[in-house]
């Protein structure tokens, strides 16, 4: 199987070009190259195919071999994909995913190269049993969550899939390897969520790590800093539009006040293609 590894800020994922490829069985593929010592090493798979509804079609499978519905890091690497390999002459297309159709804009660069994605991610679900979360409320929004003997005050946000925001003094000391997975599988949570903490540094500059849902820390999540702008503007502590600091690198987001959408603008990285047999 040919493939081409890409990442968005460290979150690494294997693209395999599925015009040209067939991957049989998915999720088991993803977890046997998604091992860093006997695979490739990846936070998951991610399948490039045509689509009867967009240009093109991504499926996403994380590390334990889950589907997942969406993947904002790695979606504007499917976009840098296509257009690098002369899949499309647009720098402007439209994705199909299991969270719906999104609409990338892309720059390039001196050489022609797309170094700088814009995704349209679409509205926001705020409701809880559309996140889903097991709860009546309306919003669930700096709602108390315990997990081992401690209550922390969380604010859950659907990008596609499920978000659960939680906001600490000192995200680089928080025992995410800890709280992550519990917090990731609590039972108010149907589905498991991808669990994110942060520290708010001023109303334009938030800093974060991610819990991920099926593959754990990760050096960044791009539905989850969209979770986090729209859960700081829920909660009165950030502007609509700021700087997410994550591990690997920093995304611009912006939640549209009149369009209600959020944009998310980062960078798109190809680190280098092969073949593997399985």
């Amino acid at each position: 199987m040919k493939f081409t590894k890409m990442h968005g800020l460290g979150n690494d994922y294997i693209y395999v070009n599925c015009f040209e490829e067939s991957v049989e069985k998915p999720g088991e593929v993803a977890k046997v190259i998604s091992n860093r010592h006997f695979g490739i090493g990846s936070d998951g798979l991610v399948l490039i195919l045509p689509s009867k509804t967009a240009n093109f079609r991504m499926r996403m499978f994380n590390s334990d071999g889950s589907e997942a519905e969406m993947c904002g890091n790695a979606i504007r690497c499917v976009g840098k994909y296509l257009y690098d390999n002369r899949m499309t002459d647009k720098k402007v297309i439209s994705i199909e995913t299991l969270a719906g159709i999104k609409i990338l804009e892309m720059t390039a660069d001196e050489s022609n190269k797309i170094s700088l994605v814009k995704v349209d991610m679409g509205e926001p679900v705020l409701y809880p049993k559309d996140i889903p979360v097991n709860s009546e409320l309306d919003h669930f929004v700096n709602q108390p969550v315990k997990v081992l003997d401690k209550e922390y005050k969380v604010t859950c946000v659907s990008m596609g899939n499920p978000h659960a925001v939680t906001y600490v003094d000192n995200v680089a000391c928080f025992p995410l390897e800890t709280v992550g997975p519990l917090m990731e599988c609590h039972s108010l949570f149907p589905k498991k969520i991808n669990a994110e903490f942060v520290e708010v540094k001023d109303r334009a500059h938030l800093k974060m790590r991610v819990w991920e849902r099926g593959a754990g820390e990760t050096l960044a999540c791009g539905t989850g800093a969209c979770a986090v702008l729209v859960a700081s503007v829920l909660n009165g502590i950030s502007e609509r539009k700021a700087e997410i600091e994550l591990l690997g690198g920093v995304l611009i987001i912006e939640w549209n006040e009149e369009n209600n959408h959020v944009y998310k603008t980062g960078p798109a990285t190809a680190v280098f293609t092969g073949e593997i047999e399985l």
